[in-house]
């Protein structure tokens, strides 16, 4: 078959996701953003309605352009008809594409089903990590999900190119693949930090340390008579949610909810700090929290649990504290309140280091070329 795309002269690739929200920074910000500034053509195929969000008309950026179809979403264990669903699309839509990029590990066998298009996985987590965390997967069956998962990956890898998130995730498999790392955009002068807001960026859970997020702000609120507060931008769920919103009824936290991302991280500029409290779990120890490098770039002091890689990117860019202690991110904030020298400074070492090293401007160029690169050579053999 031609690897030529009818949509143009141009490269054109297919982006699906089941479980993504359609607003995800890495593939909707990041990488489809680094596609069409290089003149692609990009199909966009996301649960837009499964997120109660209109499926958006066509997009022209520069040479490329953005077209979007709305696919069912994957839930908790109802999870079927979304995997037929992106079966449909790949097999009517992706001969009409140079390639394929897949971001859930569920649409493996839907991909695997095809005759023979090329199909990219990117690879956002450590799959059978997060097993357990999955509040859906009851916890007697985690471990055999997670050897499950585990075989699939190992099977993945003979059949697809795979993109990695983080360079620790190459231990999983058993050859090199390229890694597109979480990376973010960098204002060239961010604000500095405040005094009045503690920021929190991405999805709320349990395992994230909604229960700590809370009882911070029920601190800060009392030991500052309401003069700090700590506003929570992003989705909750499970008992996540019934949590955020008892504390914001009671004044104590404001919860912003999903926000575009282009709004978001505007809502970081000239908070005294960011909090990251995710508990010390296996899928987080060798990721990079990526709301730790969206504060580092917009000049925000970090105030992180000691999970390895946080730790290591926030050296002298923030203040780490224990595992489940939300006192002690508690005194760490006032510190840096109380000490406006101090958030300064680490706010304006974490930008720099953000800058050298985390800043997507930097990096896209390699991602579109991998992804180039993928787009002329033949499918791997099935």
């Amino acid at each position: 078959m031609s690897r030529t795309s009818p949509l143009a002269s141009a490269r054109s690739v297919l982006v699906l996701t089941v479980v993504h929200h359609p607003e995800d920074a890495r593939i909707r910000h990041r990488e489809i953003a680094a596609l069409l500034d290089a003149g692609w053509h990009v199909t966009y195929a996301a649960p837009f309605s499964g997120y109660d969000l209109e499926v958006p008309g066509p997009v022209r950026t520069g040479q490329g352009d953005l077209r979007h179809r709305d696919v069912r979403r994957a839930t908790g264990r109802r999870r079927l008809a979304a995997l037929l669903h992106a079966h449909r699309i790949l097999r009517t839509l992706g001969p009409r594409h140079d390639v394929m990029v897949i971001h859930d590990p569920e649409l493996l066998l839907a991909a695997a089903l095809l005759p023979g298009e090329q199909v990219v996985w990117d690879v956002h987590e450590d799959t059978a990590a997060a097993i357990q965390a999955k509040e859906w997967v009851p916890g007697p069956l985690r471990r055999a999900v997670a050897a499950a998962v585990h075989g699939a990956e190992q099977l993945a890898e003979r059949r697809f190119p795979l993109l990695l998130a983080e360079y620790q995730y190459q231990d999983r498999f058993r050859r090199r693949h390229v890694v597109v790392p979480n990376a973010v955009s960098v204002p060239a002068a961010p604000a500095p930090p405040g005094t009045g807001r503690v920021v929190y960026l991405g999805t709320v859970t349990m395992e994230r340390g909604a229960a700590e997020m809370v009882e911070v702000a029920d601190a800060l609120h009392t030991r500052t008579r309401g003069q700090v507060t700590l506003e929570v931008v992003g989705p909750a769920h499970g008992r996540a949610a019934d949590l955020l919103a008892d504390a914001a009824r009671r004044g104590h936290l404001r919860w912003h909810g999903f926000v575009p991302s282009s709004r978001a991280l505007a809502m970081l500029d000239g908070a005294l700090a960011g909090l990251s409290l995710l508990q010390d779990l296996p899928n987080y120890r060798h990721s990079m929290p990526t709301k730790i490098l969206e504060y580092m770039a917009h000049g925000v002091p970090v105030v992180t649990t000691p999970l390895p890689l946080a730790q290591t990117a926030v050296r002298g860019a923030g203040i780490v504290v224990p595992f489940a202690d939300p006192d002690a991110a508690v005194e760490a904030i006032l510190r840096l309140r109380e000490d406006p020298d101090l958030a300064a400074r680490l706010g304006a070492a974490g930008h720099g280091v953000a800058s050298e090293s985390y800043d997507w401007a930097q990096l896209s160029e390699g991602f579109v070329g991998t992804l180039a690169a993928l787009a002329t050579s033949p499918p791997k053999n099935r």
